[in-house]
């Protein structure tokens, strides 16, 4: 797939929005040190501008990535750059304030990125990390599930989305049958399918479909190195086991873990976009030349045997 060319531009599911088979995720521009690496103010607003001036034309972030941080600095690059373009989406999350979930504290989260980011008409809004939350509070009439839905329908926001992880949780948000679009994260990627199931089922609702995470919190970044972590747990030895066997067999093809892992996600034909996680800006032809990358299905024969099986996946029945 060349950036730009047939194929990047897909439907996001029902929404009537269009979207990039790669969209750049901002929980690093927030800088999240214990996750990320420090990412300094400065270098993270010249990356939102190279984002936006890049055949990438979708952004996602949240309220509450590093208090609002996120936010405020992809609102300063949008600023730098002389405003969004028409072409160019930017969603976010709404999120709770010390515990407070509740349906006004939906439309605080809502006003506050509008102000962050500069941007009046919020085209994706997506309610996130649910399943950390009461699920009878969070459905409750006047609740979190039921304002975001109402501005929806008032025209307050655009499309709505469910965000999270844990799919055990996160299929009972989905079952309501009041969301646009489905972002899941961690859970669909080399070695691990968590997520398979609640993706076919969002894709029968008619929902968008975001994948995010795809390197695993790192693990399927990098081509060498210890692997100690998984989905920012502790990684389990066999999962280790078949994260080295899959970069030898990148190295066998010529290509990288990297590499892999985003093609995986971006010949998913369920996957409406794959969110990425950069840091900085001279990362971004990387990307590019990642995206563009073409495995033979040989090699993807040979992964789809390395995948642990399920009882080794973050939710693991």
């Amino acid at each position: 797939m060349t950036p730009g060319g047939d194929g990047w531009l897909r439907p996001l599911g029902r929404t009537g929005l269009e979207v990039t088979a790669v969209c750049v995720g901002g929980g690093p521009l927030g800088g999240m040190p214990a996750m990320f690496g420090e990412v300094p103010a400065e270098r993270a607003v010249r990356l939102v501008q190279e984002v936006l001036a890049s055949p990438i034309r979708f952004l996602d972030t949240a309220n509450g990535y590093s208090d609002g941080e996120s936010e405020r600095r992809i609102g300063a690059g949008i600023a730098a750059a002389g405003g969004l373009p028409a072409d160019f989406l930017v969603a976010t999350k709404v999120d709770p304030r010390d515990g407070d979930y509740s349906g006004a504290r939906v439309r605080a989260s809502v006003a506050e990125s509008r102000e962050r980011l500069g941007i009046d008409e919020l085209p994706l809004v997506h309610l996130h990390d649910p399943e950390f939350h009461d699920f009878a509070m969070m459905t409750a009439p006047g609740g979190a599930v039921e304002t975001l839905v109402a501005m929806r329908e008032a025209g307050e926001v655009g499309s709505i989305g469910l965000a999270g992880g844990d799919v055990r949780v996160m299929r009972r948000y989905l079952e309501l049958d009041v969301f646009d679009v489905l972002l899941v994260h961690n859970r669909n990627t080399l070695v691990d399918r968590s997520a398979d199931a609640i993706i076919d089922q969002a894709v029968e609702r008619g929902l968008g479909v975001l994948n995010a995470a795809v390197y695993g919190g790192g693990a399927l970044a990098r081509q060498d190195g210890p692997v100690e972590t998984y989905g920012y747990r502790p990684a389990k030895a066999p999962v280790v086991d078949a994260i080295r066997a899959l970069r030898e067999l990148c190295a066998e093809y010529g290509t990288d873990l990297a590499t892999a892992a985003l093609q995986f996600s971006l010949r998913d034909a369920r996957v409406s976009s794959t969110i990425v996680g950069i840091t900085r800006p001279e990362r971004l032809p990387g990307l590019m030349e990642a995206a563009a990358a073409d495995l033979p299905q040989e090699f993807w024969d040979r992964a789809e045997a390395l995948c642990p099986p399920s009882e080794l996946w973050l939710d693991a029945a």
